[in-house]
């Protein structure tokens, strides 16, 4: 063999061998994590498109954490060509794919598919999916709980079952919700946002979920080779391992990342934002009273600012937008130097209840 190609064999086998991204979206601090997830994902062993092992190297290359393999329980229209009994064979088959040490965890999971109501419901975390299989519905949402898993409601505003597109509940959720078989709800699904699920999140303390139900191939849904990304739920840890994510979830400590919108209870979001944006120095040129604040955004998602406080700025409107992972820089005329400016925004693109925005506060000194 030619000497000359050991070097391009060298890094071609590296690059074999590297198995995941080990991408961090969001800033981790102290004692805590945000852990990416995707919690509703499906391939041939229901109605997707593709094996199982694709769902891992999709997510391994966008940098993901944890998936669950969620298979349509009752729906299975390529069951002709690959009957399977074993209703976990998906989750065997990806999970059986994880390499000791690696960032990407698989769980599993099921969705039970009926008519509205329930409509579908998501179980992650499960033991058994084959157990959850039963002639009613509700048989099933209880052999999850009984199992320990995480339910959650899927597409509540999907227009196949609500027409208008509007999620509401039926009484059958309300006495899920009442007995607390059903601890989350998706805000988010594939490409559409729900205001009216959003709501239902909050008034019943539901866990607020995004996910991208993707039944073909990530990349062409969501363009992740042109910076595109999937939606993505956000979960804040102590550490990452599934039962620490599986607690955080029954506890709410969630936030979505969908297209460039953050969507999530006004406690989550603020922590995420603060824990991802520095306010790294307040500077005046000597000759002027225009002080110059560099801001840095390290999260991978744009933050949109709009401005709430006193003073004017010198080089851009009130609205502006923080990059990705980037570093601004923002001139503010404060007539008189100043020690400390406290700088007040409303984050835009940061979705707290239907029609409302997290505001925040950074000092500057």
């Amino acid at each position: 063999m030619n000497q000359r190609l050991f070097p391009f064999l060298f890094i071609f086998l590296l690059s074999v061998n590297k198995v995941s991204a080990q991408r961090s979206f969001f800033k981790s601090v102290a004692g805590s994590h945000w852990v990416s997830t995707d919690l509703h994902i499906h391939t041939v062993f229901s109605d997707g498109a593709v094996w199982p092992s694709i769902r891992v190297e999709e997510a391994r290359r966008e940098g993901l954490d944890l998936i669950a393999m969620t298979e349509h329980l009752e729906y299975q229209p390529h069951s002709d060509d690959i009957p399977h009994p074993n209703r976990n064979r998906s989750f065997i088959i990806a999970n059986g794919m994880i390499q000791a040490g690696e960032q990407l965890q698989v769980i599993n999971g099921s969705e039970i598919t009926r008519e509205m109501a329930p409509g579908h419901i998501n179980a992650v975390f499960i033991k058994d999916g084959n157990k959850l299989l039963h002639a009613d519905s509700l048989s099933g949402i209880k052999e999850a709980n009984k199992q320990g898993g995480f339910v959650f409601w899927n597409h509540p505003n999907w227009d196949s079952q609500r027409k208008d597109g509007i999620a509401r509940l039926d009484p059958y959720h309300e006495f899920l919700i009442e007995k607390r078989l059903l601890h989350g709800i998706e805000v988010v699904n594939e490409d559409t946002y729900s205001d009216e699920a959003l709501k239902i999140a909050l008034d019943n303390n539901l866990t607020i979920l995004g996910t991208s139900d993707i039944h073909g191939l990530t990349n062409w849904k969501y363009e992740i080779s042109k910076g595109g990304h999937r939606p993505i739920t956000f979960v804040k840890v102590e550490s990452k391992t599934p039962e620490s994510l599986k607690k955080a979830l029954f506890e709410g400590k969630t936030v979505i990342w969908f297209k460039d919108l953050l969507v999530g209870k006004e406690e989550n979001l603020r922590a995420l934002i603060t824990e991802n944006i520095t306010i790294n120095s307040l500077k005046y040129p000597e000759d002027k009273t225009i002080a110059n604040i560099e801001i840095t955004n390290h999260g991978a998602a744009p933050i949109q600012l709009e401005y709430l406080g006193e003073y004017t700025f010198h080089k851009r409107p009130t609205f502006f937008s923080i990059p990705a992972n980037s570093t601004i820089i923002l001139n503010v005329k404060t007539v008189v130097k100043k020690n400390e400016i406290r700088l007040p925004f409303r984050v835009l693109n940061a979705v707290v209840a239907p029609k409302e925005y997290l505001e925040l506060s950074f000092i500057a000194k």
